[in-house]
């Protein structure tokens, strides 16, 4: 099978994880007799400086016509002024909405190995945590209209019943692959639009007869996820709801640095690690890969139908961690690390 990739290294660690990222990829083309042609495109800070855009059109252009999108990461202090008018994330969102991408899909599990770096106690976590949070992306707080005057300032969260029933879908299908319980996460009690929110779910749950519907005020599952995480198996939320709820599931599995997504809803799929580009650690090769390189694995299963292919790059990255090999943000006290390189290599390995 041949299939064009768009490789979006950005800024900061985003070179060095994607760079490992490709070679797990390489891996599985020479391993599965498939053929990946990667396209390297320019986005985020290094657009910026090179192009005065975060976005430029033909970055844009060449991720339109591929079969995936693989991103590293944009962003860093010297881009991080909130006043100017041009910055990093501004081309993530355009990329977003340019390849039409309204669902978020954010894995967050811990690995047995990983176990003990969890902040929560082993009583807790014992119970199991492997969830996904289906974020609605495109719309919400971060797209509605906003200002400042001289008196303040003003962000407006609109959501109309068809970007609701669209991002419910999803969420839908993918509980009807697992556990057969949503989560539904809004706060009714106070705001309109979430009413909105909770009315269109209930309404498109009557298509998928079995699957237990649960709302949940939104201050109560971030208490909950820490509390009882194991109660969770699919979390449907809104943008912003879902952009602070998926950060801390992603703690609750020890790292950041563990944790991939999937941005999907058009033709071309978005596929990055949830971390940003830590550019005080950039260029070191110490950064941990293994996001990025599960996100190639959601890439594989999701875009290309690849199951087995990513499962195959699942278990190597359980092998590796099952006998002990860490980087340096899940290694621990006294635990020597490996390099980002250097689990890349193993992984591969492993394949």
């Amino acid at each position: 099978m041949t299939k064009n990739i768009a490789v979006i290294e950005g800024d900061g660690i985003g070179i060095e994880i994607t760079a490992e990222a490709v070679r797990v990829l390489k891996k599985i083309e020479s391993k599965y007799n498939h053929t990946f042609n990667f396209h390297y495109v320019e986005m985020g800070g290094c657009a910026i400086d090179k192009y005065g855009t975060a976005l430029p059109d033909f970055s844009l252009d060449v991720c339109r016509k591929a079969d995936a999108v693989l991103l590293g990461a944009v962003g860093g202090p010297k881009w991080d002024d909130p006043t100017a008018k041009v910055r990093p994330e501004q081309g993530l969102l355009a990329l977003r909405a340019g390849l039409e991408c309204f669902a978020n899909i954010r894995p967050a599990k811990v690995y047995k190995p990983l176990a003990d770096a969890s902040p929560l106690k082993a009583s807790i976590i014992g119970g199991g945590f492997d969830i996904i949070v289906v974020r609605e992306l495109t719309g919400g707080i971060y797209f509605g209209e906003s200002g400042r005057d001289e008196k303040g300032a003003f962000d407006t969260e609109r959501y109309s019943m068809e970007e609701v029933e669209r991002i419910a879908r999803v969420a839908f299908k993918i509980a009807g692959g697992r556990r057969r319980v949503l989560h539904s996460v809004d706060k009714a009690n106070v705001l309109e639009s979430s009413r909105l929110w909770r009315e269109t779910v209930a309404r498109v749950s009557k298509e998928y007869p079995g699957i237990e519907v649960i709302n949940m005020l939104v201050d109560n599952a971030a208490m909950q996820l820490v509390r009882n995480p194991s109660q969770f198996d699919v979390i449907l939320t809104s943008n912003m709801f879902g952009d602070i709820l998926s950060d801390e599931a992603s703690q609750i599995t020890g790292s950041i640095g563990m944790l991939a997504s999937a941005s999907v809803g058009g033709k071309t799929g978005l596929y990055e690690p949830i971390h940003g580009s830590a550019p005080d650690i950039a260029g070191k090769n110490i950064a941990n890969p293994i996001a990025a390189i599960l996100s190639a694995a959601m890439m594989l299963d999701m875009s290309f139908g690849m199951k087995e292919e990513a499962n195959a790059i699942d278990r190597a990255v359980n092998s590796v961690l099952s006998d002990g090999y860490r980087t340096a943000d899940i290694a621990g006290e006294g635990v020597a690390a490996v390099s980002t390189s250097e689990m890349g290599k193993m992984i591969c390995e492993r394949i």
